[in-house]
């Protein structure tokens, strides 16, 4: 059991290594979510939970630090796949 859980955790871990290296940039959200802005300038929203959330194009974000960007782009499915690569 215990080599199981450090497997599980080690896995996870390794997933979100895969989003985060896949993405050029990744912002925290003053809500607590974290966007990632792939290579093609489209992005894809991890909300508080750690789940993907849909975003519409165009909807307006506010970062950590104030700034305001605008989702371009809905990669839900890119980003699950990247988060979850080994389950």
């Amino acid at each position: 059991m215990i080599a199981a859980a450090i497997g599980a955790i080690a896995s996870s871990t390794f997933a979100a290594d895969a989003a985060h290296t896949a993405a050029n940039q990744t912002l925290e959200l003053k809500n607590g979510s974290t966007v990632y802005i792939f290579p093609d300038g489209k992005m894809a929203m991890e909300g508080v939970t750690g789940r993907v959330e849909r975003m519409k194009p165009g909807d307006v974000m506010e970062t950590k630090d104030g700034k305001k960007i605008v989702m371009v782009g809905d990669e839900v499915m890119k980003l699950d796949s990247l988060k979850y690569i080994s389950r």
